[in-house]
């Protein structure tokens, strides 16, 4: 257990500066200068470099040389560490593999059911697609023109065809195990991916009926005519299968995703899908779109090196006690600390990384395990980030349907988004009756 330092609220100014900068420009480009994607124009990283400034020049008592320090102790965190490699590791999987299995599965589900369950296919293929992939915004600008397709062809509302790729694809990205949301929630908390993968799935797998169940419902009500049609190539499954399958077994995360990359490189190549040089060029690029992620990361963890020792965590542990009162009321205080750091930062990765160390303090306060707690971490941020009409993901969604001449609006979708809202209602029954 850390040693406690004297609380200080003051010690969290840094947060509070952060969110204001990067929620306050966000909403004034988003919603006062009309920016496209304005929430993601702020440079994240400027504006953690400013919060670690105002962290620097606090508690004159702590020369910079020491400050210094304690940032480097922060990032040289063994589960920091790990974690940025399974980032790399990640992101060259992505790359190597492609993102072509998406259209695959879903034109092969749609060319084998009924027309009036083309919208329920959506939603299981956005499942199983963000689950393979690791990135609820990667599955949804895949399938949103599909779904914009379906829409199209079949007869069912748009709004509720791209809700459905959208509550799809934020069950996968909460439990796969190359998601970046996975990885910082087990890397934070320091547990198996595999056991919070078995403490998710009890919270995922039943939102994710009932959510089937009332897209059936709905859709049996409907007048549709056709669905659409296009190529699959379920080659290209394989090396996701392999993952899912090697992640749920248990196996050790570096060793699943070798046998991802090898699988992919050779499928690939052997389908004349890449050429070798091609192929080379993809891995860079796939370490590339992490560059940001682990930049924020390391940013992250330096800031909170300094807001620890400042006494900053303390003073929030000891706000929880006062608002919140026994192991439930501790889970149920990690759900709106991530909660309200998605909200202020439309990221939820960013939001369990910033979340991460001050849910392990208090999960070691309250005797919550690590795998109950990244649970928890992951599952509210999805919770909230599938919601948000600010958010990439809803944003891309509306995007894509626009770039196809489709018109729809973020409120008119979210009345949809039945998967996060059910995943909301299954989270807070988790924490209400499961003792363990």
């Amino acid at each position: 257990m850390n040693e406690k330092k004297t609380p200080r609220a003051v010690a969290l100014l840094p947060i509070a500066v952060f969110l204001v900068l990067y929620l306050g420009l966000g909403i004034v480009l988003e919603y006062v200068l009309k920016v496209k994607m304005g929430f993601y124009q702020i440079p994240i990283v400027v504006a953690f470099m400013v919060s670690i400034l105002v962290a620097c020049l606090q508690n004159r008592s702590i020369s910079f040389d020491e400050k210094l320090t304690l940032m480097g102790q922060g990032i040289g965190d063994k589960n920091i560490v790990t974690m940025i490699l399974i980032f790399l590791a990640a992101g060259v999987f992505v790359g190597v593999t492609g993102r072509s299995s998406a259209e695959a599965v879903a034109y092969f589900l749609l060319s084998i059911t009924p027309a009036k369950l083309a919208v329920a296919v959506l939603f299981v293929v956005a499942c199983f697609v963000s689950m393979a992939m690791g990135t609820s915004v990667g599955t949804i600008t895949l399938l949103t023109p599909i779904a914009a397709a379906v829409a199209k062809d079949s007869g069912f509302s748009l709004p509720l065809c791209v809700a459905s790729v959208m509550g799809g694809s934020m069950f996968g990205d909460n439990l796969s195990f190359i998601s970046d949301t996975t990885i910082a929630a087990c890397s934070t908390q320091g547990c198996q991916m595999k056991d919070k993968f078995r403490a998710n799935f009890k919270i995922a797998l039943p939102a994710a009926l009932v959510t089937l169940a009332v897209i059936v419902v709905i859709s049996l009500q409907a007048d549709v005519a056709r669905t659409p049609s296009g190529d699959h190539n379920l080659l290209l499954l394989i090396p996701y299968v392999l993952v899912l399958i090697g992640g749920i077994v248990g196996l050790n995360v570096f060793a699943v995703l070798l046998v991802g990359i090898a699988a992919g490189a050779a499928i690939t190549l052997a389908t004349g899908q890449v050429t070798a040089m091609e192929l080379m060029t993809n891995m860079g690029s796939g370490v590339s779109d992490m560059f940001e992620t682990i930049l924020v990361t390391l940013l992250v963890s330096s800031l909170c090196g300094l807001i620890r020792a400042y006494g900053g965590f303390d003073a929030l542990l000891a706000a929880i006690h006062k608002m919140f009162r026994g192991k439930r009321g501790g889970q149920l205080g990690i759900g709106i600390l991530v909660g309200l750091m998605d909200i202020s930062t439309a990221n939820n990765t960013v939001a369990i990384v910033m979340a991460g160390p001050i849910a392990k303090e208090i999960a070691t306060e309250y005797g919550i395990s690590p795998k109950r707690s990244a649970s928890l971490l992951d599952t509210f941020s999805c919770v909230f980030q599938g919601i948000i009409p600010y958010g990439a993901q809803m944003l891309v969604a509306i995007s894509a349907c626009t770039t196809l001449g489709f018109t729809v609006s973020a409120f008119e979708i979210i009345p949809l988004l039945f998967y996060p809202m059910l995943l909301c209602l299954s989270s807070l029954l988790f924490i209400l009756f499961d003792k363990k």
